[in-house]
């Protein structure tokens, strides 16, 4: 008897090889899923939420480039109980098909399918570990079930401006869940049937039936032209058979979400994208609420004491608004206005920090000023010393100025003033 949806055995696969080349120097020492954001959180920690709170519980991190950093925060953060054999695990590239490493998203799981075999799951999860955002999985899982394609391709309406942005799903018109075409940062796309000024682009999230997948990625091992891409080429595959299906986000219902968050997508492929997604956070009413108990962001930010709020030692008073101080937090008489603080951060006496991303362990000193900013763990910025308010200085001092933000990578030294 064929298992229904509810019992059918899914696997997710986590695709967490991304370098990220666009956020360096943020990826100077980390794999791209392993950048923190919001303050406690990396941003994996918003994929591997999503699965979990979706009800799956077996789950796979495919890892490669830099990926120490990654590798000790799901191993230390995402322990399941195995009792009823549930797990997350991080699976760095092992040459198992020759000596090479991943040659693409499709070539890393090509390369592991040891795990579907061992696994012998019904259903696929593939996901993306790098964007921000809420999803029910299940539904899009019960979508697929019922639709018959072999593969799904989850989707979010997009500006059809912006379509030479994204990669496209054209929909049959006659019948819009079935792909008619996958095209690639189309520069003349047609609208949707139901919305004609909106495209539908690709998520980076999709469910196959495995035994599907499997033929799929093996197909494309041997295919010498592939770029070995889970969108470019394996999607495609399913296109020109007329087994493809899209499962449009608007039709997630995550429990918690308001109806300023609903619909919340970040793509934090960039510097800009990057900050952006963090100043969402802050605002007032949030674009995309941290607060959602019922779908709750799960990590670990280690033994930190609560933050604290105290004058300075001049008698300075403490004026904060707008921002996310994390635990451990000290603001001794400073300035903290729209900005994100990770746990021990330090802000001390007459300091202003605003419009600013300060990552564990940023130390900003007495009369120290810092705008406009991201500024990566363990960075001391010594007393009376301006970063971000004269990008000329900035440059000269060795410092990235990135889409009118200044970047300090990790650890690195600051002159003083």
């Amino acid at each position: 008897m064929a298992a229904t949806p509810s019992r059918k055995k899914v696997l997710a696969v986590v695709l967490a090889g991304g370098e990220g080349k666009r956020l360096m120097p943020l990826t100077a020492d980390r794999a791209k899923p392993a950048v923190p954001f919001g303050g406690i959180y990396r941003l994996i920690d918003f994929a591997l939420s999503n699965v979990v709170n979706s009800g799956y519980l077996k789950v796979v991190v495919l890892t490669q480039y830099k990926s120490h950093s990654l590798d000790r925060h799901v191993t230390t953060t995402w322990r399941m109980s195995n009792l009823l054999g549930n797990y997350v695990t991080p699976v760095p590239a092992q040459q198992r098909v020759g000596k090479r490493w991943y040659l693409g998203s499709a070539d890393a799981i090509y390369q592991s399918l040891n795990l579907l075999t061992d696994e012998q799951p019904d259903i696929v999860v593939v996901v993306g570990a790098d964007h921000v955002y809420r999803m029910d999985f299940s539904q899009m899982v019960a979508d697929h079930v019922e639709s018959g394609a072999g593969c799904t391709v989850a989707a979010i309406r997009q500006p059809i401006s912006l379509a030479d942005q994204f990669g496209v799903i054209d929909v049959d018109p006659g019948n819009p869940q079935r792909i008619r075409a996958f095209l690639e940062k189309p520069t003349d796309p047609v609208g949707l049937p139901d919305a004609p000024d909106e495209v539908l682009a690709s998520m980076g999230n999709y469910v196959f039936d495995a035994d599907a997948l499997r033929d799929a990625v093996t197909r494309d091992a041997e295919a010498e032209q592939s770029k070995h891409d889970m969108g470019g080429d394996i999607v495609p595959w399913f296109v020109d058979k007329s087994e493809s299906a899209v499962y449009d986000y608007k039709d997630n219902e995550v429990p918690g979400a308001t109806d300023r968050d609903r619909g919340y997508w970040r793509d934090v492929g960039t510097m800009r994208s990057y900050y952006a997604a963090q100043m969402d956070l802050v605002s007032p009413l949030p674009v995309f609420n941290l607060y959602n108990t019922a779908w709750p962001i799960y990590t670990s930010y280690g033994p930190h004491p609560p933050a604290k709020l105290v004058e300075g030692a001049s008698g300075a008073q403490v004026s904060t608004f707008n921002s996310i101080l994390s635990p451990g937090v000290v603001v001794s008489g400073g300035t903290v206005n729209q900005s994100v603080l990770s746990p021990a951060v330090w802000v001390k006496d007459g300091a202003e920090v605003s419009d600013s991303v300060l990552m564990d362990g940023v130390r900003i000193g007495e009369g120290a000023v810092v705008r406009n900013a991201i500024i990566d763990k363990g960075v001391v910025v010594p007393p009376g010393v301006h970063i971000g308010v004269d990008q000329d200085a900035d440059r000269a001092r060795g410092f990235v100025v990135d889409e009118g933000l200044t970047v300090l990578s990790k650890q690195q030294p600051v002159p003083e003033g």
